[in-house]
């Protein structure tokens, strides 16, 4: 039985990561760490960008969790690394590869939720500069976007039975 509890600490950590990707990504991103998030917001050369270190920054504390909840058996500590790390995972699929397609899969898809969060991120890379953003999350998308997707798929549904 105590899986259940180890994995329930696990789940309930991803989902309290989005919380913190919110705030970290208002107040510390589009704070006092900007320089480390601007180039995200103002494309520059090469593959790799200075944003790219908030993977390290967020992978530590996973880390550490794991490592010294292992080596003091307190696996309640390594179910809460394994929830960051299964959002880092979450992270780097959606943002990394659906949204940003920085590598080439899932570019083509015409799943709801992958087109409302497409477009909250544009929305939100719609500023150029640390102030004024909208869209701070990742994995949840706030419903004006679901129904933008909802009303285009009803708009194309339109077109395509015209035609």
């Amino acid at each position: 039985m105590n899986w259940i509890f180890y994995f329930l600490i696990a789940i309930s950590t991803f989902g309290c990561m989005e919380a913190v990707t919110w705030l970290t990504h208002k107040f510390v991103m589009h704070g006092f760490l900007w320089y480390l998030h601007e180039d995200h917001h103002k494309r520059t050369p090469g593959f790799f960008e200075k944003n790219d270190t908030f993977f390290f920054i967020f992978a530590i504390p996973s880390w550490l969790c794991i490592m010294l909840g292992s080596m003091n058996e307190a696996w309640w500590v390594v179910s809460i690394g394994a929830g960051i790390a299964l959002y880092g995972a979450a992270y780097f699929l959606v943002h990394e590869i659906i949204i940003h397609q920085r590598f080439k899969i899932f570019s083509r898809s015409n799943n709801r939720y992958v087109k409302a969060i497409r477009m909250a991120h544009k929305m939100h890379h719609k500023h150029l500069d640390k102030t004024e953003g909208e869209s701070f999350g990742m994995l949840f998308v706030a419903k004006k976007y679901w129904d933008k997707a909802r009303r285009d798929e009803a708009i194309k549904k339109k077109m395509n039975h015209a035609v």
